[in-house]
């Protein structure tokens, strides 16, 4: 039987995968803080990775498998002290936010990756793309040739705890034949991967024990496309009313996410963001599902949360049909 370790293993992807390990018949154990309950049919390791003796538990076992999504660099480091050398295959789930650009249109893997953040210094400020950069290069000194490094994007489907894909069918379902405020979508990319493409491309590779580095992203889209397709799913019949950067900027409106945001929106100056290279992850095996099946599986995931909840991406439908009316005037 597979012996598989997840880093993790409570949260939304890393559950996933731990799940998915489950159905394939592995023996899974999740090292984690237990404020959260582990899948079924899996075993939960109590521990704070901050903490020292945290990997004392599973330190002594062989593992087939080990899975890390973690972007806190200290952490990464100290597993893999710990762990290493009884491991036959690591997985770092790590983003395409490790990259040090993004005005590059179809960088694939080869793209140079931000400044690493080194363990056990303290910075300033948290910088999510140094530390994923920091992690990767701890995962390549004491692993090697036994590690795959898979790089996703913006990450969408059921479950999703950003908000940020399911607000667009969602809102359009919501909004039904009354107006919806977007960006200028002339121009601007989409590029997504279902949660669950992921988690297949994850698993599967580790249990054949693939080693390299994969953007595991979506086909690069026109956001208009992708946002028709989206109104078409939720049967929204009112008509799409576009802002400008200037113009949403000034009412407060944030690109991307967060509280009110427009999410997928992105700022001046980022032309390669939703733009990066498949070509290796598709080489891998890494299968992409339709769009279409994703916003349906999405639609239905939002209105089981309710469309009209508070969110943490997007704008709540009586702060948009403000801003549309000041638009108006």
């Amino acid at each position: 039987m597979t012996d598989v370790l997840i880093l993790g293993g409570t949260g939304w992807l890393s559950g996933a995968i731990a799940r998915r390990w489950t159905d394939a018949g592995a023996a899974v154990t999740c090292l984690a803080r237990g404020t959260r309950p582990a899948p079924d049919g899996v075993e939960l390791i109590a521990a704070d990775r901050s903490e020292p003796g945290a990997y004392d538990d599973v330190v002594g076992r062989d593992w087939d498998e080990v899975v890390d999504i973690s972007s806190d660099t200290d952490h990464v480091a100290a597993a893999l002290a710990a762990l290493a050398p009884q491991v036959r295959h690591w997985t770092y789930v790590s983003s395409v936010s490790a990259y040090a650009g993004n005005d590059e249109i179809g960088a694939d893997e080869g793209a140079p990756l931000s400044q690493p953040a080194v363990p056990g210094t303290p910075d300033d400020e948290y910088d999510y793309s140094r530390a994923k950069a920091a992690a990767e290069a701890s995962v390549r000194s004491a692993i090697g040739d036994r590690a795959a490094i898979v790089r996703p994007g913006l990450i969408v489907g059921p479950g999703d705890p950003t908000d940020r894909f399911g607000y667009w069918v969602g809102r359009f379902a919501l909004a039904d034949a009354e107006p919806v405020l977007a960006p200028l979508i002339e121009s601007a990319r989409a590029q997504v991967i279902d949660v669950d493409d992921l988690v297949d491309f994850i698993v599967e590779r580790g249990a054949d024990g693939w080693r390299g580095t994969a953007n595991a992203v979506g086909d690069s889209k026109p956001l208009g496309e992708m946002l028709a397709l989206a109104r078409e799913v939720a049967a929204h019949s009112g008509p799409l009313v576009e802002a400008g950067h200037e113009w949403l900027t000034e009412h407060d409106v944030a690109p991307w996410m967060g509280p009110r945001s427009l999410p997928l929106w992105l700022p001046p100056g980022m032309p390669g963001f939703m733009t990066r290279s498949n070509a290796a992850y598709r080489a891998a095996g890494g299968q992409l599902r339709g769009i279409r099946d994703t916003l349906e599986r999405a639609l239905a995931d939002e209105r089981m949360r309710g469309l009209d909840r508070e969110r943490k991406a997007g704008l709540s439908r009586p702060d948009e049909l403000e801003l549309l009316a000041a638009l108006a005037r």
